[in-house]
């Protein structure tokens, strides 16, 4: 289905492009994303991206799948802008990442709840900081394997890699994270359940007047 609509957009189907577009979004977005780190250039390398292939539509023979051609394209696309910021660097700083959107909140009810929400906004800021944080190398093999589950050939054949270098790196990259997480948890686990300030305080004064009963006056 996905080489059919390639064939159609080679010939000039502007929707079947479309659609193979809306297909591949969020997976390319986020291979652009895990190489530069900022929403927004990710969606400019995106769009590039997106032009070029359909410049070489006409010169995809199928020997991969769409999807992992696309991903190249928008890999190389990348990291070119990341060459060029990381040249641009040495004169003028880069301003921080853009923030990541906030998730798109479900139709279940447990969803709809605003601490569950809230939760689960937290949690996925934390996680996507320490994959922020991860280096290039070992973030973008996380994103490709761990995220959108491309398989070990796919995420070789997108970043150039051999596949033994790809599985070295997925395997360092989630050490890295799971040291990261578990000491960010030892931390919150120093604040967990907080005894401190009112609720203390009430439960002072409560044992100490039961201690105490004031006197009954004749």
């Amino acid at each position: 289905m996905t080489a059919e609509l390639a064939g159609r957009a080679a010939h000039g189907d502007s929707a079947a492009f479309e659609a193979l577009m809306r297909r591949h979004n969020r997976m390319l977005f986020r291979t652009a994303r895990a190489i530069l780190r900022d929403d927004a250039e990710a969606e400019d390398a995106l769009q590039e991206a997106y032009l070029q292939a359909y410049r070489s539509l006409g010169s995809f023979r199928g020997d991969a799948q769409v999807s992992t051609w696309l991903a190249r394209i928008v890999a190389n696309e990348a990291l070119q802008r990341l060459r060029k910021q990381t040249r641009r660097a040495d004169i003028v700083p880069l301003q921080p990442a853009a923030a990541a959107e906030l998730e798109q909140v479900t139709d279940s009810d447990m969803d709809k709840a605003p601490d569950m929400t809230a939760a689960r906004h937290e949690m996925r800021r934390v996680l996507e900081s320490q994959i922020d944080a991860l280096p290039e190398a070992y973030r973008t093999v996380f994103m490709l394997r761990a995220v959108e589950e491309l398989s070990v050939q796919e995420t070789a054949t997108v970043l150039g890699l051999p596949p033994a270098t790809v599985r070295t790196r997925l395997f360092r990259a989630r050490s890295l994270l799971r040291e990261a997480l578990a000491q960010k948890i030892d931390v919150a686990c120093e604040d967990a359940f907080s005894f401190a300030g009112e609720r203390c305080d009430r439960v002072v004064a409560s044992v100490l007047a039961r201690l105490n009963p004031p006197k009954e006056t004749s």
